[in-house]
């Protein structure tokens, strides 16, 4: 066992390999997993990373939940398992890229470090099979809230985190019942006039930025919402999160990309013992 170089999370280093599963994709790019708080769904997430296979993974930020941490720790070992995932696919020959986030900022002080064969890099050029060149980047620096009022962000942080708590036992009792999960948190960001104007703020001011830097689109997260549209001409692509939507941004071998829905696969079967009994922890 050794220590993680960022947090001195305990790691216990993968040693047996294990299948992978059978989505074969070029390019995969989950954001905002916040491992380290109660909203991570790690036990989808944990499903997710063994059924997929790519040749290059971007981690777009918030990947783990640093502010959540210094206010209390939470670290199950479904995240442990999370993160044993992602540095056994980089061992076994995925390029794995980590772009911090704004939760996850304290791992801006490694840029162009590599640990355990994972990158950590501020930003990505990442040209697709068809050609086009697309700006990987977490976004948080295009948030008004992040930049000029922070505390305003972890007061909204905390907020979210008590909407995620009241999530959670609603779908308990929906799963006794057998329907379906539903996003409260969402729900409510979606009513409520005044977020619905700040996604569209933010999916333009990204936009712009990348057709300022003469590249065909941006890929981004922070904001929990999926998305793959174009915006003032330029593809604009958000890989959305797993702590509610449980989306990913893929690219098929022929450059098409996607959002990748994995609640609505899960809505066809259910997640295997093992990892049902992670979510649990």
């Amino acid at each position: 066992m050794r220590r993680d170089l960022f947090l001195g999370l305990p790691l216990t280093l993968p040693t047996a390999d294990e299948p992978e599963g059978g989505l074969r994709l070029r390019t995969v790019w989950i954001s905002d997993l916040h491992l380290g708080t109660p909203g991570c769904q790690a036990g989808a997430l944990l499903d997710f990373l063994k059924q997929v296979e790519c040749d290059t993974l971007y981690l777009v930020g918030d990947i783990i939940d640093g502010w959540q941490l210094k206010r209390q720790w939470y670290w199950p070992q479904a995240h442990n398992d999370v993160v044993q995932k992602l540095l056994r696919k980089a061992r076994k020959g995925t390029r794995v890229v980590f772009v911090p986030g704004n939760h996850d900022e304290f791992a801006r002080k490694y840029l162009g470090h590599n640990f355990g064969g994972v990158e950590v890099l501020e930003e990505v050029i990442h040209t697709t099979a068809d050609g086009r060149r697309l700006w990987v980047t977490h976004g948080d620096r295009f948030d008004g809230v992040i930049q000029c009022a922070k505390w305003l962000a972890y007061l909204g942080d905390w907020a979210y985190a008590r909407a995620l708590a009241w999530n959670h036992w609603l779908n308990s009792a929906r799963a006794r019942m057998g329907l379906p999960y539903w996003s409260l948190s969402r729900y409510l960001k979606l009513k409520v006039k005044r977020a619905v104007a700040y996604v569209d703020d933010f999916e333009a001011a990204v936009a712009r930025e990348a057709r300022s830097r003469g590249l065909d689109g941006v890929v981004c997260g922070h904001i929990h919402h999926a998305e793959l549209r174009e915006v003032e001409g330029v593809l604009y692509a958000n890989d959305g999160d797993w702590v509610e939507s449980l989306t990913a941004l893929v690219e098929h071998a022929d450059g098409q990309l996607e959002i990748l829905d994995w609640s609505a696969r899960l809505a066809t079967r259910p997640l295997p013992a093992a990892t049902t009994a992670l979510t649990a922890v």
